[in-house]
C-alpha cells in the first residue's frame, strides 16, 4: 500500500481511523468526487490493529433492523467487486446457515425468512437438519432442529477489503498517513479547525470519527459524550483437524501476509486463509462458526459480558502489541458464565454441535473487541453541537460498506442513500440521544445488555426491566404507579404501556378484544384494547410529555419556519398547522405540529419516540443566527383528553369557552385550571374530540389530578401507549420512524394535503416532482386482515395473492378495535395501493389474508 510518509497540513476532510469504516469511507466519498480527503491511523496500514484486523468476518446479511440488512446487502456486493492484493476477488460467498437447537429457534428462523424476504436479501430458506448437513457435514444432525440459509452470506478479510478499499481511494486521490495518533481535535466557535496528531496538526473543514472502540475517548477530548461501548468477545482456532485435511492452505506467499503477521503473529496464517463451506451459527449458544483451511475458527459470545474501561483502552504499539486484542480467559470458554445460559459451558456447546474439535487443541485464542451502542446500531452522522464533526463508530465489517456509501452521500449530497434510493438513519443518528446516555455509567451497563441479548430471541416489544431504568419521570410518574401503570422506557422516559386500574373495561369490552396467544401476544394485555374503546365512546388522559417540544424564537423565526415547513406557516398567534419538515431529497423529516404563541414565538411539536432528538438537532442545524431553538420536552407536561365526553370533562375545570365557534380544531388558548396556568390545543393524537394540555413541568401532576377529579361522573381513565397506537392506527394518522419516514416523499406517504407549493421550503424541488407523479415509486396503503381475530406484528413482508415477491412490508401493526380489525401500513407500487385489491401478509409462518382500504378507517 502507498502510503504517505508525511502529516499534511490541510486537507478537507480528515478520516481518523483507517479500520473498514474509515477505508469504505475514503472509497466511496472519493468515488463522489472528492480528491482531498485524507485518513490517518495510529497502526500500520491496512493491518491497523483495530478490530477489523482481528475480525473472523463473518457476513450474515439477515437481522431484524432493516437498516442492517440493508448495510450489508450493499456490502456483500461492494466486496464481491474488490479485487483482492492477491488477485482473487475480496469477497468469499460460500453461504451462511443459522442453526436450531429449539423450537422457539425455529419459529426464530422462520422470522429469518420472513424478514429476509421484507429486506430483500436474496433466496431464504429454511433446511431441515440433514439439508444442513449436506451443506456442513461436520454438524451433529442430531443436535439440531433445523436451520436457516442465506445463500450469498459469506466473509471477507478486514485486511484484504481495506486494502483494496484504500488502494481505490487512493488512486483517486486520497491519502493515507500510517503510524500517526490522533490527540485531539481542535473546534473554535462551533466548528472544526484542525486534527491535532502526534506529528503536527492538519486544518480541515470536517473530521470523521471512524475509531470505534476508541471513539468515546476522542470524542470526550472535545466533549461529545458518544454511548460508545467496548466489549470483548473471544474467537480461537483449533489445530489442523484431520476431517478437513484436504482444505489445508499455505497463505504464506499472499502479499499481505508479512504485514499481516508482523501485527496478528503466527495467527495471521489462519486469519488470512478464506472459508471453503458455509459460515455457521448457534445462536442457541451464542456461538459462531467459520474454516480456516483445515482449522475451525470459533467464536463465542457465550460468556458474561466483558467492558474494559476505554481511559484504559491501550494503542497500538511499534512492538506489535494490539489495542482491540486483550488476552484469552479460559474460564469464558471452560465455564458458563452468560447469565442466560448456566448449564452448559460454550466449549461444551462447540464440540457437541461439531464433534471434530472434540479434544482438539485451541492453537490461537484470544478476546477481541468491537463497540455496542445503546440500541445496537451505529452511530453515525453530523454531531449537531459542532459543525464538520460526523462520527462513524459502532459499525461491524458486515455492514461497514453500505454504511459508509449511505454516509458519503449524507456529506456529499445531504441525504443518506444506498444505490436503490434513501435510506432513513433516523436509528443510527448520533442525535437520537439524551443527556444521560453520554454517561459513562449509562454506556456501559446498556453495552453490557446489548452484548448480553445479541444472539437471544428478543421480542420487538421488549424493553429493559432492570439495568438503567426510572431515569427520566415524568410529573404525573407517582400517580401513575397509584394507577398500577405498566412502565416502559423509552428515551430514558418511564412511560405508561397500559393501566392495571382500568382491568374492569376488560369484562366491559371484552367481546371486542380478541385474544391473542402467539408472538404478537407477547408484551400485549387486553386492558390496551379496553382502554381504545374506552377512548373512543367515553373520555380518557394519557400523559405525552415524552413527546419532542421545541420553542422557536426570534424576530425571523416565522420566516424561518416558513423555509422548514411544507405547509402555509402564515397562522395568526394562537393558530395551529400540521405541517411536515423534509430533507434536501424531498423525504419526509419530521411531522409537527406548529403553534404559534406569540408574534415572534412558535411551538413545534412532533415525536420521534426514541429517536425524536434527531428531530431537534435538525431544525437546531438549519436555524439562522438571531433564531433560537430551544428543546423544551422536559420543561413542559403534557398531556390529551380525549374522548366524546372530553368537552364535558374540560369545561368543568378550563376558565374557557371550549364550544367549536369559541374554540375551533386546531386552535390554542392561554387559560387556568383552577389556578394552573394552561396552554390547552385543540387536537387529539387519538383521533377524537379533545384537548391537549400544556403547562410547567411543576404544575403537571396537579394539573393530572384536577382533569382526573373533573372527569370521575364520566368515567374518565388513564391510558397508555398502547392504546394510543390503536386508537392513531384506525384515524390514519402517521408515526413518524415507522409509517412515516425520510425514504418517502409526502405524495406517497399520503400527506400531500399538508404541502403548499407556493410556499418555499427545503427538498421543494424534489416535492414539486413527486406531485407531478415523479419519484413516486410506492404509495402508502391501509391495509386490514380479513380475519377479524388476527394481529401480526410490523417488519413482514406483502405479497400479491399466490406470489412470493415481496412487494413491500408492513410498517405499522395494531389491532384496531372500534374497526374490528387488525390495520396495518405499508408502502405499495401504486397499482397494488387501490383500495379493494387483496394482498397478503407473511406473519409467523402463515399468510394471512389482507384488503386495501379507504383511510380513515375511522
Amino acid at each position: 500500500m502507498d502510503t504517505t510518509d508525511s502529516v499534511p497540513n490541510r486537507a478537507d476532510t480528515v478520516i481518523v481511523g483507517a479500520g473498514i469504516v474509515g477505508c469504505n469511507l475514503a472509497y466511496q466519498l472519493t468515488e463522489l468526487g472528492r480528491d482531498d480527503v485524507v485518513v490517518v491511523d495510529q497502526g500500520p496500514m491496512p493491518t491497523t490493529g483495530g478490530s477489523s484486523t482481528h475480525a473472523p468476518g463473518i457476513m450474515f446479511q439477515t437481522a431484524e433492523p432493516k437498516e442492517l440488512s440493508q448495510f450489508a446487502n450493499y456490502s456483500r456486493k461492494l466486496y464481491s467487486e474488490l479485487e483482492g492484493a492477491d488477485g482473487q476477488q475480496a469477497y468469499n460467498e460460500v453461504g451462511g446457515i443459522e442453526v436450531a437447537r429449539s423450537e422457539e429457534r425455529m419459529a426464530f428462523l422462520q422470522r429469518r425468512v420472513e424478514h429476509a424476504k421484507a429486506w430483500g436479501i436474496e433466496d431464504p430458506q429454511l433446511l431441515s437438519p440433514s439439508e444442513v448437513t449436506d451443506h456442513l457435514p461436520l454438524v451433529d444432525e442430531s443436535q439440531i432442529l433445523g436451520g436457516y440459509y442465506s445463500p450469498t452470506d459469506g466473509q471477507v478479510s478486514g485486511v484484504v477489503a481495506c486494502d483494496a478499499l484504500a488502494r481505490e481511494a487512493m488512486d483517486r486521490g486520497a491519502e493515507f498517513v500510517p503510524h500517526t495518533r490522533t490527540e485531539d481535535i481542535e473546534i473554535e466557535g462551533d466548528s472544526v479547525e484542525r486534527v491535532v496528531t502526534e506529528d503536527g496538526a492538519i486544518e480541515c473543514e470536517e473530521v470523521v470519527v471512524a475509531t470505534n472502540i476508541w471513539a468515546r475517548q476522542l470524542g470526550e477530548k472535545i466533549d461529545v459524550h458518544l454511548p460508545v461501548t467496548p466489549v470483548e468477545h473471544q474467537y480461537t482456532m483449533t489445530e489442523s483437524l484431520s476431517e478437513m485435511e484436504e482444505s489445508a492452505v499455505d497463505i504464506t506467499d499472499h502479499p499481505l501476509f508479512e504485514n499481516y503477521e508482523n501485527v496478528s503473529g503466527e495467527k495471521a496464517k489462519r486469519l488470512l486463509v478464506g472459508p471453503d463451506r458455509p459460515i455457521l451459527r448457534d445462536q442457541d449458544n451464542a456461538m459462531y462458526y467459520r474454516t480456516h483451511g483445515d482449522s475451525y475458527g470459533i467464536g463465542s459470545y457465550n460468556h458474561e459480558s466483558i467492558v474494559p474501561d476505554p481511559e484504559e483502552l491501550g494503542g497500538n504499539d511499534p512492538d506489535g502489541e494490539q489495542g482491540s486484542v486483550h488476552e484469552f480467559t479460559d474460564v469464558h470458554m471452560d465455564t458458563a458464565t452468560h447469565p442466560d445460559r448456566p448449564h452448559k459451558a460454550p466449549r461444551q456447546a462447540s464440540d457437541e454441535l461439531l464433534p471434530a474439535t472434540e479434544g482438539a487443541e485451541l492453537e490461537h485464542k484470544y478476546n477481541g473487541m468491537f463497540s455496542e451502542s445503546p440500541n445496537g446500531l451505529p452511530i453515525m452522522g453530523p454531531v449537531q453541537s459542532c459543525e464538520g464533526l460526523w462520527t462513524a463508530a459502532a459499525i461491524w465489517v458486515t455492514h461497514a460498506g453500505g454504511a459508509m456509501k449511505a454516509m458519503a452521500e449524507w456529506m456529499e449530497n445531504g441525504v443518506p442513500q444506498l444505490d436503490d434510493g434513501p435510506i432513513d438513519l433516523s436509528q443510527c443518528n448520533v442525535n437520537r440521544f439524551d443527556e444521560h446516555e453520554g454517561s459513562w455509567d449509562f454506556a456501559r451497563d446498556i453495552g453490557a445488555e446489548e452484548y448480553r441479548i445479541v444472539y437471544n430471541i428478543m421480542h420487538p416489544k421488549w424493553v429493559w426491566t432492570d439495568n438503567q431504568r426510572d431515569i427520566r419521570r415524568t410529573p404525573m410518574y407517582h400517580t401513575h404507579e397509584e394507577y398500577g401503570a405498566e412502565l416502559w422506557a423509552e428515551a430514558g422516559w418511564e412511560e405508561p404501556q397500559w393501566f392495571e386500574s382500568n382491568a374492569d373495561l376488560v369484562e366491559e369490552y371484552g367481546d371486542r378484544i380478541p385474544d391473542r396467544d402467539g408472538w404478537e401476544g407477547v408484551y400485549w394485555s387486553p386492558i390496551e384494547g379496553a382502554e381504545a374503546l374506552h377512548v373512543r365512546e367515553k373520555v380518557g388522559l394519557h400523559d405525552m410529555t415524552s413527546f419532542n417540544k421545541m420553542e422557536v424564537i426570534g424576530q425571523d423565526a416565522g420566516e424561518f419556519l416558513q423555509y422548514l415547513c411544507t405547509n402555509d406557516i402564515d397562522l395568526d398567534v394562537g393558530g395551529i398547522r400540521y405541517t411536515l419538515l423534509c430533507n434536501e431529497g424531498g423525504g419526509v423529516r419530521a411531522d409537527v405540529t406548529v403553534t404559534r404563541t406569540d408574534e415572534d414565538r412558535y411551538l413545534l411539536l412532533t415525536t420521534g419516540r426514541e429517536v425524536g432528538n434527531n428531530h431537534v438537532a435538525w431544525v437546531r442545524e438549519q436555524s439562522p443566527e438571531g433564531v433560537v431553538v430551544n428543546d423544551v420536552t422536559s420543561s413542559m407536561a403534557a398531556m390529551v383528553c380525549t374522548g366524546p365526553d372530553s368537552r364535558k370533562v374540560l369545561s368543568k375545570v378550563l376558565d374557557a369557552d371550549l364550544s367549536d365557534d369559541a374554540f375551533p380544531f386546531y386552535t390554542s388558548q392561554e387559560c387556568f385550571a383552577e389556578n394552573v396556568p394552561v396552554r390547552a390545543m385543540r387536537l387529539s393524537y387519538a383521533g377524537e374530540l379533545g384537548w391537549e394540555l400544556y403547562t410547567p413541568s411543576e404544575y403537571g401532576e396537579r394539573l393530572w389530578e384536577i382533569v382526573l377529579e373533573a372527569g370521575e361522573e364520566y368515567d374518565i381513565r388513564p391510558y397508555g401507549n398502547g392504546a394510543l397506537d390503536a386508537l392513531r392506527i384506525e384515524k390514519g394518522f402517521r408515526l413518524w420512524g415507522e409509517d412515516l419516514h425520510t425514504e418517502h416523499n409526502p405524495y406517497e406517504s399520503g400527506l400531500g394535503w399538508a404541502v403548499d407549493l407556493d410556499t418555499e421550503f427545503i427538498g421543494k424541488e424534489a416535492v414539486a416532482a413527486a406531485a407531478e407523479g415523479d419519484n413516486v415509486a410506492h404509495e402508502v396503503a391501509c391495509l386490514t386482515l380479513d380475519d377479524e381475530d388476527a394481529a401480526i406484528l410490523d417488519d413482514r413482508p406483502v405479497f400479491a395473492p399466490g406470489s412470493d415477491e415481496a412487494l413491500g412490508y408492513v410498517h405499522s401493526a395494531e389491532y384496531g378495535y372500534a374497526t374490528g380489525a387488525c390495520v396495518a401500513y405499508t408502502y405499495l407500487p401504486p397499482e397494488y395501493a387501490d383500495p379493494g385489491t387483496d394482498l397478503e401478509v407473511l406473519f409467523e409462518g402463515d399468510r394471512y389474508a389482507a384488503t386495501v382500504r379507504e383511510e380513515p378507517l375511522v
